[in-house]
C-alpha cells in the first residue's frame, strides 16, 4: 500500500514562488508514482484552484502563507496532515509549538530547516527572534528526522538542538538556458549590452541597498536587479533608490521559468548577495545554468559554491570585483562551477535521499 504524504509549509502548486515550493513541485513530480501526496495551498480565488497537480492532491486554506497568517496557515496544515497521512514533510520550522502532538499521532514527521537560523536574521524582531529560536528547538525535539540543505547549517542545528540533520540539497536541474525568443528580446533589449544580474527577496538579509550603493558609483556598469519590491517597507525604499541609479534596472518578481531564465542565462555574472541562507535555491539554479557567481562571503555560500566564486563582503570589495575582472577570471569561475551542477545538485539525487526519510518506519 502506497504512503500518503503531506506536504506542509508552501505556498502551494504549480510552484510560483520560491525554494520550497521548487522542492514541493520535483518531489511530486518525481516520486508521485510511488506515494499519494497532499500539498496544501495559499488562499487562492475559487475559479483558480486545481483539485490535482502531478497527480498530487491540493488543498487550500482560507489563509495566505506568509505574513502573520502564515503562523495559523501552518497549524491548520499541520493538524490536517497528522489525521489523514502517514508522512509529513514541513517546510520551514515556523509552528513548533504544534509538534507535540505527534507523542499521540506517532507519524513520520520530517522538518525542513531551510535557511540558516531563521532565528537571527536582521529583518526580525526580538521577540520574533526568540519565538523563532523556541520554534526551531521544538522542531527539531519532535521531528523523527530533520533535514538541513548545507552542511553549515547542519552543524548549526547540531550545535543549537542537538539533533543530527541529514543534509540534502535542492536540485538546480530543472531550469535550462532559453534559445533566442522574439517576444523576449523585444521585451528586454537590455539582453543586447553587457550586464550582471541580481535575484532576491525584498528583506535586509539580502542586502540590496549594498548591491544599489555599489553600482551607483560603477555608472558605466549595469545591472538587473529582479526582486519582490511591494512585499516590506525595507524592498519599497531600496525600488525608490534603485530608481535613481540610471545603470541599475529594477524588476519585479519574475515566476515565469522562461523568462527568468532568458534574463539570468544572458548576463555576464549572477550577483548572489544572500547573508542568511543554507543552499539558496537561486544560487543553485545560477550554477546549473551555467553563470559565473559574485557570491556574498559567508560560510554557507561557501560551501555552496565550494569556494569557487569570487566573493565580497561590502560595496568596496563588489565594486573592485565588478570593476577589475576580467572575460578569463569569468571563464575559470564557469568552469569551475560547471561540475557541482551535474553532480551535486540534480534532483534525482535530492529525491532519492527524501525516499530514503519517506520510507522509514
Amino acid at each position: 500500500m502506497r504512503k500518503k504524504v503531506a506536504i506542509v509549509g508552501t505556498a502551494g502548486l504549480p510552484a510560483a514562488y520560491g525554494g520550497f515550493e521548487t522542492l514541493a513541485q520535483n518531489l511530486v513530480a518525481h516520486l508521485g508514482d510511488r506515494y499519494d501526496f497532499t500539498v496544501f495551498c495559499k488562499r487562492t480565488p475559487r475559479h483558480k484552484r486545481l483539485a490535482n497537480f502531478l497527480n498530487a492532491r491540493l488543498v487550500y486554506l482560507p489563509l495566505h502563507s506568509n505574513g502573520w497568517e502564515s503562523l495559523p496557515y501552518d497549524i491548520v496544515s499541520l493538524l490536517y496532515a497528522f489525521a489523514t497521512s502517514d508522512v509529513i514533510l514541513y517546510l520551514g520550522p515556523v509552528a513548533g509549538m504544534i509538534l507535540p502532538i505527534n507523542r499521540i499521532f506517532k507519524k513520520n514527521l520530517i522538518v525542513n530547516f531551510g535557511g540558516l537560523n531563521e532565528w537571527d536574521r536582521e529583518k526580525l524582531h526580538a521577540l520574533e527572534k526568540r519565538y523563532m529560536f523556541a520554534s526551531c528547538r521544538l522542531c527539531a525535539r519532535f521531528a523523527t528526522a530533520t533535514v538541513a540543505d548545507n552542511f553549515v547549517l547542519q552543524k548549526s542545528i547540531k550545535d543549537s538542538f542537538g539533533p543530527d540533520a541529514v543534509v540534502i540539497r535542492y536540485g538546480g536541474d530543472h531550469v535550462s538556458v532559453p534559445t533566442d525568443h522574439p517576444g523576449l528580446e523585444s521585451r528586454y533589449p537590455l539582453v543586447n549590452e553587457p550586464y550582471f544580474v541580481s535575484v532576491a527577496r525584498a528583506q535586509i538579509d539580502n542586502n540590496l541597498h549594498i548591491l544599489i550603493e555599489a553600482f551607483r558609483d560603477m555608472p558605466e556598469k549595469r545591472l538587473v536587479l529582479v526582486s519582490n519590491w511591494q512585499v516590506s517597507g525595507y524592498g519599497r525604499k531600496m525600488l525608490e533608490l534603485a530608481g535613481t541609479v540610471p545603470n541599475i534596472t529594477p524588476l519585479n518578481a519574475i515566476y515565469d521559468p522562461l523568462e527568468i531564465n532568458y534574463l539570468r542565462s544572458r548576463a555576464v555574472a549572477y550577483i548572489h548577495s544572500h547573508s542568511y541562507c543554507g543552499t539558496s535555491p537561486s544560487l543553485v539554479e545560477a550554477i546549473c545554468l551555467g553563470l559565473p557567481i559574485i557570491s556574498w562571503d559567508v560560510p554557507a555560500n561557501r560551501e555552496t559554491t565550494k569556494g569557487n566564486a569570487l566573493f565580497f563582503d561590502s560595496k568596496e570589495s563588489l565594486q573592485r570585483i565588478v570593476c577589475d575582472v576580467t572575460p578569463a577570471d569569468l571563464a575559470k569561475v564557469k568552469q569551475a562551477l560547471a561540475q557541482l551542477g551535474t553532480e551535486e545538485y540534480t534532483w534525482e539525487h535530492t529525491c532519492r535521499q527524501y525516499t530514503e526519510l519517506f520510507d522509514r518506519d
